[in-house]
């Protein structure tokens, strides 16, 4: 009797009796969205508990107009606003590069899926590469990069770089189709009376109870929270005022770029001299195509994650946007399918 691998990843990337392929027509790909769905699904990336009236009167939009595309965007599944998790400070992150072998790309991307602390992965373009981002503690000899990866015999190579600085991630990424003016107005001013949380500090159970249930839609109701819950809506309301307050209920956009226009996503890895580290990732987290940026580990210590509307766009902002930044080196990696990502 032939013994099958002992863990998930290991398993997935096992030899299977061949079988005859299907031939399945390829989805066509949903059309780009009107200029005024992607103006109100950007309104909603500055505030995800926004309200209709607030975003008409912003916008120049009827209310009823743009509850009602809210609701369409929403209902079937081309928008999700969720509330992001609270991550503690000691929870670090490894950007991944897996070389995988022919033939062994789906069962590995699937395997990898699965787990909870892989929140991002890519495919890339060329079949041959998964781009991975795992949740980490510091320090630690993470057993997946150094026992169950290499051991795998879909894997040719693993590579990890630690991620040492954010300067962005996905839910500072905001799509670039309102004024400054609009983004200023439609984002929620911080009370600075109410002290930020502390670094690390958990909720109580009923801020998380709170949280829990905007976990997969942050637009739930105040009296739908205490429904759920069992805390009194006027509980429910003074605590979602004070968790917006201090920084700690986050709410996130996940959209199909594509939707949006931005048909091309591509990592790019560059090597950045110490001294021009800082000021160039923090020029990158301003640039409007950038939907994480981040300092790591290994020779290439600057990486961007970038959304952009076609190859002509990406190569401007190679050989245009990164010029004069005093950057050494850029290797750029087009993705050909976003596996998984927050919210999806």
């Amino acid at each position: 009797m032939t013994r099958q691998p002992s863990d998930p990843v290991r398993a997935a990337a096992a030899p299977r009796p061949a079988t005859a392929p299907t031939a399945a027509p390829a989805p066509a790909p949903a059309p780009v969205l009107g200029l005024r769905d992607q103006r109100l699904i950007a309104a909603l990336q500055c505030d995800g508990r926004l309200s209709a009236e607030r975003a008409a009167e912003v916008l120049g939009e009827n209310p009823r107009t743009v509850h009602r595309r809210w609701q369409v965007l929403t209902g079937d599944g081309t928008v999700k606003v969720f509330a992001q998790p609270v991550r503690p400070d000691s929870v670090g992150a490894l950007l991944l590069r897996i070389k995988v072998l022919k033939g062994k790309l789906d069962a590995l991307t699937a395997a990898l899926a699965a787990r909870p602390d892989i929140p991002f992965i890519d495919l890339s373009a060329s079949g041959d590469e998964i781009s991975a981002v795992a949740f980490t503690e510091p320090g630690s000899r993470d057993h997946l990069v150094f026992r169950q990866l290499p051991a795998t015999p879909a894997v040719a190579s693993v590579s990890a770089a630690t991620v040492l600085h954010v300067f962005s991630e996905a839910s500072d990424w905001r799509h670039d189709v309102l004024t400054a003016a609009e983004r200023a107005a439609l984002t929620p001013v911080r009370d600075t009376s109410v002290p930020p949380a502390a670094p690390g500090s958990a909720p109580d159970a009923v801020d998380a109870d709170i949280l829990a249930a905007l976990r997969d839609d942050a637009r739930t109701p105040a009296a739908a929270i205490a429904a759920r819950t069992g805390h009194p809506a006027s509980t429910v309301r003074r605590r979602l005022a004070r968790l917006t307050s201090d920084g700690r209920l986050r709410t996130q956009v996940a959209v199909d770029p594509r939707r949006l226009g931005l048909h091309i996503d591509a990592n790019v890895m560059m090597r950045v001299p110490p001294d021009h580290l800082d000021a160039v990732g923090r020029t990158l987290a301003r640039h409007p195509a950038v939907h994480g940026a981040f300092a790591t580990s290994g020779a290439a210590n600057l990486h961007a994650a970038v959304w952009v509307r076609d190859l002509a766009a990406l190569y401007r902002l190679i050989s245009a946007d990164l010029t004069g930044l005093g950057i050494a080196g850029v290797e750029t990696v087009i993705v050909g399918q976003a596996v998984k990502r927050p919210g999806r």
